[in-house]
């Protein structure tokens, strides 16, 4: 699969030029030519972001902020100058690199590779391999079974979180209400049980064993 880049610059010029030199690497090539269009095509969930700071309509920091709600990927400002304050304020909300205009275009390539490596580097680790069929990312709060995704809801994800973390050690109801839910919480811990229920009908839907196991009279606990 290519790694996907989003290339943002008000000049058309410098679109074009990135937009063949990435394509000829192999990426696959988004574009936007301005601030509101680059918020929509990030929807698309790039692999990297390369974003200019100055645009008319809207500038690179106002974007970098409103799309960080819903992307985690590298953002890479590019800028024709850059003070201290400026560089400050865009690595707190969420800018990852800068690059300074005139730039070398394969220095620009070999910094997005990197940034791309590191990225998934940190994504492998997050990714807990359980057996030959079952990975869980607990920094996505992704389930995988046999490289497909395996939708929870949250308090769903909650406990199989829990209880992956722990191989074999019993929680019981109350503990893993606690737990999951606060001690502050109003509610039963009969729910845990229903929604272990469910748990296991998505379990046994996407062809696993049953990995939650119960111990009568005390509680469950997850088996590999």
């Amino acid at each position: 699969m290519r790694d996907k880049i989003l290339i943002v610059d008000d000049e058309a010029d410098i679109i074009s030029m990135l937009k063949d030199y990435f394509e000829y690497n192999g990426y696959e090539v988004l574009t936007a030519l301005g601030g509101q269009e680059a918020i929509k095509k990030a929807q698309g969930q790039p692999d990297i972001i390369l974003l200019d700071i100055n645009m008319p309509d809207l500038d690179g920091l106002e974007v970098c902020s409103r799309i960080r709600a819903f992307v985690s990927c590298p953002i890479l400002f590019l800028t024709a100058r850059i003070e201290d304050n400026d560089k400050i304020k865009g690595f707190g909300i969420g800018a990852d690199d800068y690059i300074v205009k005139p730039f070398s275009i394969d220095e620009l390539g070999a910094r997005v590779s990197a940034h791309i490596r590191r990225e998934r580097r940190q994504r492998d680790l997050a990714k807990v391999r359980l057996d030959d069929k079952l990975a869980i990312d607990y920094t996505e709060r992704s389930l995988y079974y046999d490289k497909e995704t395996v939708l929870l809801a949250k308090k769903e994800f909650d406990i199989v979180e829990l209880l992956s973390l722990h191989t074999g050690q019993v929680f019981s109801k109350e503990r893993i209400y606690e737990l999951v839910w606060g001690y502050d919480s109003d509610g039963d811990s009969q729910v845990v049980a229903e929604h272990i229920r469910r748990i296991r009908t998505k379990f046994s839907a996407a062809g696993m064993k049953q990995y939650i196991e119960t111990v009568w009279g005390v509680g469950y606990k997850w088996v590999k």
